[in-house]
């Protein structure tokens, strides 16, 4: 999912990042290091910022070819945003519960959560914000509403607050583990045991900064997954996340050899089941209401192209 972070600050007031250099970074470039570091923002904007003296190595301003050592701290100063203005946009959500305190949606794959560089306006929180004006602010002026995230090609079910007291509430469940987030997830070849936990760490792909991947050093994530049906060359489980790393269950059944059908990123380029998109759904999200203090659930059933997918299988 996913997919949580709290340390997101005002955009208004914009943001400082410290990097350690790991072992493994050691004699490489200051601007590749910083772009696989920090996928969210352009190589060219990253270059602006060197060029300006935003971006340090031990307190001290270099070039972009500059040559890492283990152990340096990298600092970047993100200035604040400017003329990125949220706009509310007519577009239809499939609400799945609301009341004063959340709205629970059925968010469809394609839809990016909220406005960044490159993804300005479409997304969830545009359409939230048409929906209605009460929403948490803690997030920034680009997040609100926003407690966790779903990737772009993800779809399912996902909470937002209509206020800060609900945002907190919510928030601290998913960092203390009380929150249960299962995916449904399509993915290639036979997946012998019934069911199994992969634990391993995830960061940054060394090379690739568009892509997670497991690593030693990585921050630790658990994804638990249980088999729902066999296909012959496909198995369609069941996944719970324990941890919220980005991209975590794609990364971790990539690397049980089991990548998931349609995603581009951590699998093969071509599936015969005609799926454009990585087949993974939160098909059920469970948390304890921040104002009634009852546990609640909510689903949202597996989108047309999933189906599509399956019932391709079942015929063959």
């Amino acid at each position: 999912m996913g997919d949580m972070s709290q340390n997101w600050q005002n955009d208004r007031l914009g943001e400082e990042l410290q990097f350690v250099v790991p072992q493994h970074w050691a004699g490489g470039r200051l601007d590749h290091f910083i772009t696989n570091e920090i996928s969210e923002y352009s190589r060219s904007f990253l270059r602006r910022l060197l060029d300006q003296g935003l971006i340090t190595v031990n307190g001290h301003s270099v070039k972009a070819g500059y040559k890492l050592r283990t152990g340096e701290s990298v600092h970047i100063i993100i200035p604040p945003t400017k003329g990125l203005s949220v706009e509310p946009e007519d577009i239809l959500l499939d609400v799945v519960y609301e009341d004063a305190d959340i709205i629970v949606v059925n968010k469809p794959a394609g839809m990016v959560v909220h406005p960044a560089f490159g993804n300005p306006g479409g997304t969830l929180v545009n359409a939230l914000k048409a929906h209605t004006s009460d929403l948490s602010d803690i997030g920034g002026a680009h997040r609100p509403g926003i407690i966790h995230r779903l990737d772009k090609d993800t779809s399912g079910v996902m909470v937002t607050a209509k206020n800060n007291y609900a945002h907190m509430a919510i928030a601290q469940q998913i960092k203390e583990r009380q929150a249960e987030r299962w995916y449904l997830a399509l993915v290639f070849g036979n997946i012998v045991r019934n069911e199994g936990t992969v634990d391993a760490p995830i960061a940054r792909h060394p090379v690739n900064r568009k892509k997670m991947a497991v690593c030693e050093g990585g921050r630790n994530a658990r994804t638990h997954y249980y088999v729902r049906e066999r296909f012959g060359d496909y198995t369609l489980v069941e996944c719970r996340l324990e941890t919220g790393r980005t991209h975590q269950i794609r990364v971790h059944l990539s690397y049980i050899r089991h990548p998931l059908v349609g995603d581009l990123v951590y699998g093969p380029k071509r599936n015969k089941l005609n799926l454009k998109r990585q087949a993974l759904h939160a098909y059920r999200l469970g948390l304890y209401h921040p104002r009634q203090q009852k546990f609640v659930e909510f689903e949202a059933p597996l989108p047309q192209d999933i189906n599509n997918a399956l019932k391709m299988l079942e015929k063959r």
